[in-house]
């Protein structure tokens, strides 16, 4: 029997309780011109519902799939990723989150623009909440979402930001340089080496919501891994939400706990993928 081959890139996707948004997600995945990639949905505790979209997506297409599920205990998104990184069996890992359509290129940009002690550092080009109920799985599979005229014609401001779903490479290379935009580990768009993120042990699983994709990346910064932009390049798309799992108490303990990685020039939690002793809460 022939020894499976070694995904070149682990897709690791952020979810909890959005199946419809899910199936357009993984729809967009599917239609990828890279090919050798495996996907982990890291589950962060939804129902039934999430379960059989996966599901149906498995009987569906050949991409390895693996659902990483934990019981809904409140907001655990950095218990599951880190869990998620812990299965991934590619040297090289892409995070995003469960409604962040990926432009059939996506993938192969991301490992393109792969260098040694860099970050990807991305973002999604947010779409209003009108959008939701146009997309669709039939305009995802033919890439019509991802025309500008089509983006226009229902309703997409016009402004710098929608520039960067213009094809011309030249123009892209250029806008990338001249963007005052920061390289940081932004969640719904950005990829690295596992062992880069193994070596700050993951992600923080103190944070709730709330910049705790910025914080490892300051940790990552804080080892000499640097983030490169690649925000006009690497295309995902999102339309906008309200969160109600926001609120001021997780944002302000969370902005203490970047602050003390910032004054601390903190490389590794003790709260991550090993806890160092620490016991996670029950």
């Amino acid at each position: 029997m022939a020894t499976p081959m070694k995904p070149e890139i682990s897709v690791i996707i952020t979810t909890f309780n959005a199946p419809d948004e899910l199936w357009l997600v993984l729809v967009g995945y599917q239609m990828q011109t890279e090919r050798n990639f495996e996907i982990l949905i890291a589950d962060d505790g939804s129902d039934s519902k999430t379960a059989a979209v996966i599901e149906r997506f498995r009987q569906t297409c050949d991409i390895e799939t693996h659902h990483v599920w934990h019981e809904d205990a409140g907001f655990r998104k950095c218990e599951i990723l880190n869990r998620a990184i812990e299965l991934a069996n590619s040297d090289y890992l892409l995070f995003t989150d469960g409604d962040c359509i990926p432009r059939p290129d996506f993938l192969a940009v991301h490992l393109r623009e792969a260098e040694p002690k860099r970050f990807l550092s991305g973002t999604y080009n947010n779409l209003p909440k009108s959008f939701k109920g146009l997309i669709t799985e039939s305009n995802v599979r033919s890439g019509t979402v991802f025309q500008s005229k089509w983006l226009r014609e229902n309703g997409m401001p016009q402004n710098f930001k929608s520039l960067r779903l213009i094809q011309n490479k030249a123009l892209i290379s250029i806008l990338n340089r001249l963007t005052t935009t920061r390289p940081t580990w932004n969640g719904c768009n950005v990829s690295g080496w596992k062992s880069d993120v193994i070596a700050v042990n993951g992600y923080d699983e103190r944070m709730r919501y709330g910049g705790l994709d910025r914080e490892i990346g300051l940790r990552m910064n804080n080892l000499g891994i640097r983030g490169k932009q690649i925000r006009f390049k690497a295309i995902c798309l999102h339309v906008d939400h309200p969160r109600g799992y926001m609120n001021d108490e997780d944002l302000k303990k969370n902005l203490s706990i970047r602050n003390e990685t910032i004054r601390g020039n903190v490389t590794r939690t003790p709260y991550g993928i090993q806890r160092d002793g620490i016991q996670r809460a029950a």
